[in-house]
């Protein structure tokens, strides 16, 4: 059971420390909010906290572009080279 035990332990897939420390310090420099900022002390749960913001703003403006797309399709020839650009960006 020992053996079994130990087999376990060397395939699990838990993160350590040391990459959740990186992983948080990359996310940190993506975002604009955080990487303007001159303080480098910015905790963790705040770097997740607005990189949750961050991907909910960037779902809002993609819906918004998509339905102005979408607008914009409607007032134009369907069979146009411009309409075929926006239905490509759309899709």
């Amino acid at each position: 059971m020992s053996n079994r035990r130990s087999r376990q332990s060397s395939t699990d897939p838990r993160i350590t420390d040391d990459q959740i420390i990186d992983l948080v310090s990359k996310l940190r420099q993506l975002l604009p909010e955080i990487s303007q900022r001159r303080s480098d002390k910015v905790s963790a749960s705040k770097v997740l906290q607005e990189t949750c913001n961050y991907i909910r703003n960037l779902h809002r403006e993609v819906d918004d572009l998509s339905e102005r797309l979408s607008q914009l399709l409607a007032t134009i020839d369907a069979d146009s080279p411009e309409a075929a650009i926006i239905r490509s960006l759309i899709m």
